[in-house]
């Protein structure tokens, strides 16, 4: 099912529905110049986020790290993922493969289509604002950043946190 753009699936796929856990979108946060990036997903049904650092924008380098995250989420609990169209993603065939994901692309220009990423991206850059010099944060900030997100209770989801 992968590199299916949402454009012909969007209306039909469950994961709109927001019914089960194990949907995710994902992105990756560039940081000031040169400084690094931070691999995001989110599930877009209980709003959960996990996060990691790396050092380059390479489609390898991102596999890695979202294949890394990935381990420690039941299987059960991964079923698919809607990034965006960034070169970023163009391995994931080989993602798809390790993971068992299905993957899918949202369309140019309709950040709609990963919302809840894109929100949750906001709630990040409270902490790391845009441009922020990433190679001076510590993974053990990003993860208290990320502890505080999944902390965080959400009215959308009657003030339930996401943990």
């Amino acid at each position: 099912m992968g590199n299916q753009s949402l454009k012909s699936r969007w209306g039909t796929l469950i994961v709109e529905e927001r019914s089960r856990i194990g949907d995710w979108e994902g992105d990756l946060i560039e940081g000031g110049k040169g400084s690094g990036f931070i691999v995001t997903h989110v599930d877009r049904t209980s709003r959960y986020l996990v996060a990691k650092m790396i050092d380059t924008k390479q489609a390898v380098a991102f596999n890695a790290a979202t294949t890394s995250m990935f381990t420690a989420i039941p299987a059960h609990k991964q079923l698919t993922m809607t990034l965006d169209n960034g070169k970023e993603f163009s391995a994931f065939k080989a993602l798809e493969q390790s993971l068992h994901f299905d993957i899918y692309f949202a369309d140019p220009y309709c950040s709609w289509q990963r919302g809840t990423n894109e929100h949750t991206n906001g709630l990040r850059r409270r902490y790391f604002p845009k441009k922020t010099d990433f190679s001076t944060i510590t993974n053990e900030q990003l993860e208290e950043v990320v502890t505080k997100i999944n902390s965080r209770p959400r009215k959308i989801s009657n003030d339930q946190t996401a943990e």
